[in-house]
């Protein structure tokens, strides 16, 4: 590649990254003068790329909006990022047109690497593990995911068509506070203005969604994200779960994330700072008692089971069976 063609080619890297940029600071950068500029400038014009002119004191050269332009100029590690990038979306779950958009994303990037690049990410991906496996996912519609984040970033209410967990079909209204990605899934989170309840919905089951007139405001302080993870902790289930423990907030959380327990912090007395160990009330709604035990050793911490009854002979037999172990040892 001749000198002067590739600082055409680092003068469109440099119009790719947004914005406008001035004559000089685009002289400045690829070591020429402004009238070689003009002409680089010229000559990507030629090519049928859409460089705009803006003119004025702040003016420059600029890409125009919207416009899909080859080629791509990654760096090594950029190229190494996105691809990374996109395997850890398909494996979470956070894609959308059943990973294909993705699948095809990655494979269009892979084509155009250096051979010594595409070896190294071989390199990686050979090397590199997963704690879990891959999750099966439904994937929202991407359509769908852009009417609803249109819809929160403007404050309109939407009308969804909605399919849930058993299958039936609603209409429903939605104040949409939030979008969410939450344990390889995608919920919007919000008001149904209808009943006058808070609603947090899944993406993926969304059959449809239009935005209504009108706009409506957002209570203050609200937190999306914790409002999905206070859903879940709060969910009907089968066992309602009432635990003292002894520890700070940090450790109890190390075994008992947001998304499966609350909670309930005692405020401090007046003029004095909170103990760094304190009795915490923790509250769980689970299906299933059997994972709690081996839980609650995990943390090492003093704790008081309230209720249910259930769980305090499920620990009774763990420790029994533990101390049985080490006798016999």
């Amino acid at each position: 590649m001749s000198r002067p063609t590739g600082r055409v080619l680092t003068l469109l890297e440099l119009l790719q990254s947004g914005g406008i940029r001035s004559v000089a600071e685009l002289a400045d950068r690829l070591g020429v003068d402004d009238r070689t500029v003009r002409r680089y400038v010229g000559q990507l014009i030629d090519l049928d790329v859409p460089v705009e002119t803006v003119r004025g004191r702040y003016g420059g050269y600029r890409l125009t909006p919207g416009h899909r332009l080859p080629p791509l100029m990654l760096g090594d590690d950029e190229a190494l990022a996105v691809l990374l990038g996109l395997v850890a979306g398909r494996r979470a779950g956070l894609t959308t047109a059943a990973g294909t958009a993705g699948e095809t994303a990655a494979a269009k990037v892979r084509r155009v690497l250096p051979r010594h690049v595409a070896r190294r990410l071989d390199t990686v991906l050979e090397s590199l593990a997963f704690t879990s496996a891959p999750g099966e996912f439904t994937t929202p519609d991407a359509e769908v995911l852009l009417t609803v984040a249109d819809a929160v970033h403007h404050r309109r209410p939407l009308s969804l068509g909605y399919r849930d967990r058993h299958g039936r079909r609603s209409e429903r209204t939605l104040h949409a506070y939030g979008i969410v990605a939450h344990a390889g899934r995608w919920y919007v989170t919000g008001r149904d203005p209808g009943i006058g309840q808070d609603r947090t919905l899944r993406l993926d089951r969304i059959e449809g969604a239009r935005p209504l007139p009108g706009t409506f405001g957002i209570p203050a302080g609200t937190d999306p994200a914790q409002r999905v993870l206070d859903g879940f902790a709060t969910a009907e289930y089968r066992y309602e779960v009432v635990l003292r423990i002894h520890g700070t907030v940090e450790q109890i959380r190390a075994g008992l994330p947001a998304s499966v327990a609350r909670l309930t912090e005692p405020a401090p007395a007046k003029g004095t700072d909170a103990p760094a160990e304190r009795w915490l009330r923790a509250e769980l709604r689970v299906a299933e008692l059997d994972w709690l035990p081996a839980v609650l050793a995990s943390l090492d911490r003093p704790f008081v089971i309230e209720r249910p009854a259930e769980l305090r002979d499920l620990v009774t037999a763990l420790a029994d069976r533990l101390t049985s172990c080490a006798r016999n040892a």
